[in-house]
This record gives structure tokens, sequence and C-alpha cells, in this order.
């Protein structure tokens, strides 16, 4: 369900919200408290929340009914009343951990205020974030699918019995009934017009198969800085703030290297840690121009203190999409954000870059490495060009045309019906060149 509040309403209707990262003891991060507890504001205040307090909270034995431990309740409940008397009202609680249903109704009547976990938080930035027809349907599907698990009979609006018209529900049939049905509806219905957006999707890649410029695809940590590289290579003013999901649907423009080859530039949502199973089913649909992408740049905040656990929430996502970024030639890393390191660790990045020849140091907010960065782009694209032989029919003007655009003919013969090509031509143009045939042998 797509939400659209600008910062006065956000604040507005919300008011002053409590973030809260719990510990429970026993489990292990990459990541310290602290850490985690600032990428939850960082997610609160995504969608313009006024966090007034922010605390992380030790959980020795996770209760059933409450998650947090009893003592940790009270006293929260106590600064929650204190904020009220003293006319600075808390009204949301945001728990940085999956909550039941009955976790969450147990501690907005402790707390006397709404209580959300980290999927609704991620869904109410998703709803905000998601522009295209696509992206609203994958939101709303998420959101209904956490919609319907927080449906529990003990919610008294739910409790009033509607029936005898047969249009909303038989006889006796409960308000709870008739919602979950109508949220399983319209789940079935939105699976069908994600089905149709995909299908038309393939359509456009066939439109691009046609005028085949490879495909540059960004990939990164949340808030790692892909939309601000993205302005940088493509000129183009695409949303980029300082703000975790600044974008939620793939973006592309058509960019031209200084060799004068042109590639389209995708740039896709911001991975995070711990995103919820069926969030990442939702919006896995988002990263398949990934998949299919010429060369892939995984951006890094390489000034963050958690960059080496970005790295590796954003590499097992990447092997879930069946892209190995240990091996795969396809992926570049780009340490991002050199402004904003001292004189020794920029040092030592722009020299570890250096020598990889793989790997690119850059600042997308200063525009420093962006050359070397194209450099790379330009070497992948015509390293190792590969010299092919092949018989093209005279009849096919359109394969014949599109091998001396975007390849050399080093020799031809022709006869009655075919041209005998020699091209040397580069490898992803090649791999695009199969790709578009598939495209026009009927299924």
């Amino acid at each position: 369900m797509k939400t659209t509040r600008n910062t006065e309403t956000s604040r507005s209707f919300w008011g002053r919200a409590l973030v809260l990262h719990p510990v429970l003891r026993g489990t292990t991060s990459d990541r310290s408290p602290e850490a985690s507890l600032e990428e939850a504001v960082g997610l609160a205040s995504a969608i313009d929340l006024d966090v007034a307090q922010a605390a992380v909270v030790k959980v020795n034995q996770p209760r059933p009914a409450t998650l947090l431990g009893g003592g940790a309740v009270e006293q929260y409940a106590r600064i929650l009343e204190e904020a009220r008397a003293a006319g600075a009202a808390i009204d949301l609680v945001i728990v940085d951990h999956a909550l039941s249903p009955v976790q969450q109704r147990n501690l907005e009547k402790a707390l006397q205020a709404k209580v959300i976990d980290r999927t609704g938080l991620i869904l109410e930035i998703f709803g905000e974030r998601a522009r295209t027809h696509e992206g609203q349907l994958q939101v709303e599907l998420a959101a209904l699918s956490y919609q319907k698990s927080r449906l529990v009979r003990s919610w008294t609006h739910l409790e009033r019995q509607r029936g005898g018209f047969g249009f909303l529900g038989g006889p006796g049939e409960s308000q709870l009934e008739i919602d979950r049905r109508l949220i399983g509806d319209r789940i079935v219905k939105i699976r069908k017009e994600l089905e149709d957006v995909r299908r038309t999707r393939g359509l456009h890649r066939k439109a691009r198969a046609k005028v085949p410029y490879p495909v540059v695809a960004l990939v990164g940590y949340t808030n790692a800085g892909k939309s601000t590289l993205f302005n940088r290579m493509a000129g183009a003013d695409v949303f980029a703030r300082n703000l975790l999901f600044a974008t939620l649907d793939p973006t592309m423009r058509q960019v031209v290297l200084p060799s004068g080859r042109k590639v389209i530039l995708s740039d896709t949502v911001g991975f995070i840690s711990d995103l919820p199973t069926h969030l990442v089913a939702a919006f896995r649909a988002t990263l398949e121009e990934v998949q299919s992408a010429d060369i892939i740049l995984h951006v890094r905040d390489i000034a963050h203190p958690d960059t080496e656990a970005q790295k590796a929430d954003v590499e097992a996502i990447l092997r879930d999409l069946g892209i190995d970024p240990e091996h795969d030639p396809r992926v570049v890393e780009i340490a991002n954000k050199i402004d904003r390191l001292d004189g020794e660790a920029y040092a030592s990045v722009v020299a570890r870059a250096d020598r990889s020849g793989d790997a690119c140091a850059v600042s997308a907010a200063t525009g420093e490495g962006l050359d070397s960065l194209f450099g790379i782009l330009d070497r992948r694209m015509t390293a190792g060009r590969a010299v092919v032989e092949m018989d093209v029919a005279h009849a096919d003007g359109a394969t014949l045309a599109w091998l001396y655009a975007h390849g050399e003919v080093l020799d031809r013969r022709d006869d009655e019906d075919h041209a005998h090509l020699q091209v040397a031509i580069e490898p992803a143009m090649l791999a695009r060149m199969g790709r578009r045939q598939e495209e026009r042998v009927p299924a």
C-alpha cells in the first residue's frame, strides 16, 4: 500500500519515536549493538520520524508475551509516562526485531503507545519510496502478507458479526474471517498483476536487446552512495539523499563512456541485514536486472565502521541470486566515500584499489576517482576481444548491421545466400548477441 507523507505530515502523524534494539543473550552478530541501533535510527529517519530516544536493550530470556524482559518493559513504560507528563509525548515505539502479533499487542498495552517491529518499519519505508507500478504492487503484497499475520481474534473491531446479504460474507461469518478472506483475495489479484508486469518487463528487455548496449548494474548496502554515484555517472537527477532505501525501484539511464561506447546504467534497491524473508521474496524481482547485467558494480561505503559486515551481507544476497562475487568476472568492487577517510586510511584504500586493477576508489560526492572507474568499464568492455567466424543470411540485414555497428569485421566472403564473416567482438557484446538471437527464436 503506497503511502505519501511529507516531512511535516509524517512528524505530526507519528509524533516522537523511541527506537529500541534488543540484544538477545546467546545470539551473535557481525555488528556491534551500537552500530545496529544506529542503523535502526537511520531506518526511522528515512521516513522523517522524530527519534526522541534510542537505546540498546539486553534481553537475557525472551518473554513470549513481550519479547523484552519485565523490568525493561516497566522501565520504558515509566519513561513514556514521564514524557507524556512533561508535554513531550512519545507516540511510537520501534522495536528493531521481529515481534509476534501477541507481543506487539501486549507491548502497546504496557507502553500505551503504538508499537511496530523491524518488518513494519521497513514496510513503511518501502511504501514511501516505491515509485513504479511494480514497486507499489510489491509493497502492497508484502504489506498484506504481514497484515494478514497480524489479524488476531482479540482485536475488538473484528469481533462484530456480519452476515445475511451475502456480498461480504455468509451468515455468521465474523469480521475477522471477512478481513482474512478479502486480504487473501487481494493477494491473489496482486500476484497476477505482478506476473503481467514481469511479462511487460521481459518485452522491455527484448527491446533493449535490439539496441543492445551492455548493462552496468550498481548494487550495494543501503546508503552506500549508489544513487549519488549513479547521478555522477549518468548526469541524472535521481532521488539521492543520505537516507536508507533512497532508491527502491531500478532506475536506468544510458551513459556514454570516454571511448564512445554506450552502456545502460542501472541503479537498484539497497540491501540491508536481517531483511525479513517474505520481504526478500516480494522484492526479489527488483534485482532481476542484476542477474542479467554485463557488469556489476558493488558500491561500498568504505568509511563506514561496519563496511566489512555490509560487504558480507551484499555478497550473501548476490549468492542467493546465483552470482559468486569472488569468482564472477562481472563483479567490480567500488570503494566509495573516500573523501570521508583520514590521510592514512585514504592512502591505504586507494593503494589497495590500484594494486587490484579490478577495484576502484571513488568519492561520488566530489567526483574523485570517476575517471578511473570509467577506465575500468572501458577495459572490461574491450578485454580479450574474441575473433569469431559466422555465416549470416543476406536476408538477415538486421544482424549484419548489428555486427558492423558493435564489432570489427576483419574479413567477409559472400556467396549466393550468405555472408561469411570473421568478426572481432567484445565478450559482453557477443553474449548480448546470443541473447538477442534467442529472443528472435519462436518458443
